[in-house]
C-alpha cells in the first residue's frame, strides 16, 4: 500500500504505539469503512500542515478493531506501524490521500 493511501490528518502516530481513535467526520467515517471493506485495514496518519495541508512525513496505522455507534461515529483501535514519507498529495471524496514511500531504519549492530 503506497499509492492513494488514505490520509488521517489529525495528531502524531508512531510504530509500535496504540494510537485510540474517535471518528466522526462525515469524511473519516467514510474514510474508515472503506479501509475496513477493502481488507487494507489501515491508513496514514499526518499532523496538519498550514502551507501543505498536511506534513511530509507520517506513520502508517493498523486497524485492530472497529466498535460502530448506532449513530455513525466509531472508536476505532489502531497502532502504529511503518513510517513514511509523502511523495505526491490527493484527495478523494473529502478526504486526503497521498504517495508514499516508506522509510527504513538505519540497522544497529
Amino acid at each position: 500500500l503506497n499509492k492513494n493511501v488514505p490520509m488521517f490528518v489529525c495528531t502524531m502516530a508512531y510504530p509500535t504505539v496504540p494510537c485510540p481513535l474517535h471518528v466522526f467526520e462525515p469524511r473519516y467515517r467514510l474514510m474508515i469503512r472503506r479501509s475496513m471493506e477493502t481488507g487494507t485495514k489501515q491508513f496514514g496518519m499526518c499532523i496538519s500542515d498550514s502551507q501543505n495541508g498536511f506534513a511530509d512525513y507520517g506513520c502508517m496505522l493498523q486497524i485492530r478493531n472497529v466498535h460502530f455507534l448506532p449513530d455513525g461515529r466509531s472508536v476505532v483501535d489502531t497502532v502504529g506501524g511503518k513510517r513514511f514519507r509523502v511523495l505526491q498529495r490527493g484527495m478523494k471524496d473529502g478526504y486526503c490521500t497521498a504517495d508514499i514511500e516508506y522509510l527504513e531504519d538505519v540497522k544497529v549492530f
